[in-house]
């Protein structure tokens, strides 16, 4: 059975108290970079402002934690409050349903209800809990978003540190099942250390032997990326010849390298000033029709925070946006949830066994194997 996305059931304006709601209020920006006072913070659910009478427009590209500008008399941007200018109207008011022009749809997707019991064992998400259920979800979502969505990952440098794990990505990129990959400068730096050395900080990724002065070995996959000037151009010299970001760069698969204060080097491609990776990050979070983040707490979040639960697609369908985080760390799943993610799923595993796992399982789902 092919996979279905969930219908989308919009709001019903013309019946009580939506049908009596005023318009929504805006108000111009006096300073720059700041709101008006009692500006609307936005969510992760779907959002409607009441522009004219009668006429209701959804934010079609939202993120929590941000305001929304009125361009024109129909055009809703969300902005970050950092590029505010004087003059901008701002929508104002904090009521979500609908009494000040502003409704915040919670219930837009078919969620079927849990058990009716009072009391029952396993309410939450450990590492005993079942999840071959989940897997077979992936499957059947990933094969559907290979050709009809936008699938971006969310990768911590625990990918490149295993043999099997590393090669399983690529071939999961290779088989078209990755459409954007965000990422720190450290599972660059690691993978192509696998490709030069066949380590991840000195250690071996295939037998873990640890090589002679095996410290160094992250450390001159960088020099040398350096002086060659990029990864792109190790690649179209030959000197990079296999790994997840040759594999990237030769699909000509969007990334992110968003920089940290903790990086060696770092690599070229990385992005040095915060602001710019985050806005590199939106640039491909806004298209995200499903993401995947593998191991990486900070990078989750930061993603998570980026990220609606849905998607306004190019004909105007409404539809959900699919978050997997897994990682072996139930703290790790949590605090996405604590950050708003509310539509996170969790599995709790290895990330390199996820990896391995995932790619055996779409090779048999798909018959591509």
């Amino acid at each position: 059975m092919s996979f279905q996305i969930p219908a989308y059931t919009p709001p019903d304006f013309s019946e009580s108290p939506l049908s009596e709601a005023p318009l929504a209020h805006f108000e111009a920006v006096q300073q720059e970079g700041v709101a008006p006072e009692n500006f609307h913070a936005t969510t992760i659910y779907p959002e409607y402002f009441h522009l004219r009478p009668g006429q209701w427009k959804i934010l079609e590209e939202s993120r929590m934690d941000c305001v929304v500008v009125l361009e024109g008399d129909n055009h809703l941007e969300v902005k970050e409050f950092r590029r505010l200018k004087v003059g901008e109207r701002v929508a104002c008011g904090r009521k979500g349903e609908g009494e000040e022009g502003i409704f915040v749809h919670t219930n837009g997707f078919h969620v079927p209800q849990g058990s009716k019991e009072k009391f029952f064992f396993r309410r939450g998400v450990s590492r005993e809990t079942s999840f071959s259920i989940d897997y077979d979800h992936l499957y059947q979502l990933l094969e559907h978003e290979k050709e009809k969505g936008c699938v971006l990952w969310v990768l911590g440098p625990a990918l490149a540190f295993d043999h099997d794990a590393r090669g399983a990505f690529v071939e999961i990129i290779e088989r078209g099942f990755v459409h954007g990959l965000l990422a720190g400068n450290a599972l660059a730096v690691h993978d192509v250390e696998g490709a030069f050395f066949q380590t991840a900080l000195g250690q071996e990724i295939y037998s873990k032997r640890h090589t002679p002065l095996g410290h160094y070995k992250h450390l001159d996959t960088i020099n040398r990326i350096r002086s060659v000037g990029s990864i792109e151009k190790a690649i179209r010299e030959g000197i990079l010849q296999q790994g997840i970001m040759h594999s990237l760069l030769k699909n000509q698969i969007p990334f992110c390298l968003a920089g940290s204060i903790r990086d060696d080097g770092p690599l070229p491609e990385v992005i040095p000033n915060v602001y710019d990776a985050q806005d590199s990050m939106r640039r491909l979070a806004r298209r995200a029709t499903t993401v995947i983040a593998l191991a990486t707490q900070l990078h989750t979040i930061a993603t998570g925070n980026m990220l609606p639960s849905y998607q306004v697609m190019a004909d105007g369908r409404v539809r959900p946006v699919y978050f997997y985080i897994v990682d072996m760390s139930e703290f790790a799943t949590l605090k996405l949830g604590d950050r708003g993610s509310l539509s996170a799923r969790s599995i709790l595993t290895n990330v390199q066994d996820f990896v391995v796992t995932l790619n055996r399982g779409l090779k048999g789902w798909c018959g591509d194997g």
